[in-house]
């Protein structure tokens, strides 16, 4: 075969450049590449969350699950059911969870004792005070003679509020006018199909499925606070752990906290989601279901700790003021710290 000059240039071209790629650019002779060592993800870190067996944080942390929103943000949920508030606050006194779900005052009044726990809001949503279809009762000024639950106990902050309210704008101490009964929220719903209540404050999942079966909203706890003076977005229930806890974990809290987020997000804007989590709900039906979805949202918080801390202190010495030391212990205003910030 006859080579032109053309090829004998360009294979006198090529040859070095094999040569290089064999032996490398120093002419010395390379060992193949290693094939890259696959790097492993990350261990989630456990993170031990105690609820309330019939709790609605149960319905946040099952969208946490379902969605792998924790694993998302490192962490891993491991839930325990209680079946009282006080087992899940003797369960983090204990360190047998990490994490608990409680009220905000709880929170100050062991931190004016001296303990440790801060909040991080997750829900604005509180009580209201609703009557029976067929009762007298249609304002508060109707509540002096009138045979009233309460839900919770003589301490209940939405008690306290209500009694604030009606004192500064009806003038009436509802302690001493109305015939107050104190007992669980269940109990007090069966009292009141009865007919043995004329009006029932409770709390809001309560309060949104007596509604949805026909009774009326006479006084939202929010429009109490309000009509208080209090502005700004008032904190309720929260994610509650301790500050030694926080510090020493604080990427698997801040994990916890955006999860949580994300879950109400999708709580938030989906109706589907609400069908996906309606055996937790319990609804009754499509109205129940309604009712408890549209209350859930209007207490997602849409503001920053720092206001929320604010709205906190001014309605902390209100109930100070009502409850005095048996409420908040030895504390003249908010505990310092009580709010874990954004």
């Amino acid at each position: 075969m006859r080579l032109t000059r053309r090829a004998v240039l360009l294979g006198a071209l090529a040859a070095p450049a094999e040569i290089g790629a064999a032996r490398g650019e120093s002419g010395v002779p390379t060992a193949p590449l290693p094939a890259p060592v696959p790097v492993p993800a990350p261990v989630p870190v456990p993170v031990r969350v105690g609820v309330l067996r019939f709790g609605t944080v149960s319905w946040e942390l099952d969208v946490i699950r379902r969605h792998g929103l924790d694993v998302a943000h490192g962490i891993a949920l491991a839930a325990s059911e209680f079946a009282a508030s006080q087992a899940t606050q003797v369960a983090l006194q204990a360190g047998a969870v990490d994490v608990t779900a409680q009220d905000w005052l709880w929170v100050a009044r062991q931190r004016a004792d001296g303990a440790d726990w801060r909040f991080a809001t997750f829900s604005t949503a509180i009580g209201a005070l609703i009557a029976p279809a067929g009762s007298p009762v249609r304002t508060v000024a109707d509540l002096p003679g009138r045979r009233l639950g309460v839900a919770g106990s003589p301490l209940d902050k939405s008690w306290l509020i209500l009694r604030a309210y009606a004192q500064r704008a009806h003038g009436i101490d509802l302690a001493r006018a109305a015939e107050t009964s104190f007992a669980p929220p269940p109990l007090l719903a069966e009292q009141a199909r009865a007919g043995r209540l004329d009006a029932v404050l409770t709390f809001w999942p309560f309060a949104a499925r007596a509604e949805a079966a026909g009774a009326r909203r006479v006084l939202a706890v929010a429009d109490a606070v309000r009509g208080l003076g209090i502005a700004g977005e008032v904190p309720v229930a929260g994610y509650v752990f301790s500050d030694r806890w926080a510090t020493a974990n604080r990427a698997a809290l801040t994990g916890l906290l955006a999860a949580a987020r994300a879950a109400r997000a999708i709580l938030a804007r989906s109706d589907a989601e609400w069908e996906a989590i309606r055996p937790l709900v319990a609804a009754t039906g499509d109205g129940e279901l309604a009712m408890l979805r549209d209350a859930f949202r209007a207490g997602i918080p849409a503001g920053r700790t720092g206001a929320q801390a604010g709205a906190a202190a001014a309605l902390f010495a209100v109930l100070a003021g009502i409850g005095g030391a048996d409420l908040v212990g030895p504390a003249a205003t908010l505990p310092p710290g009580t709010f874990w910030p954004d």
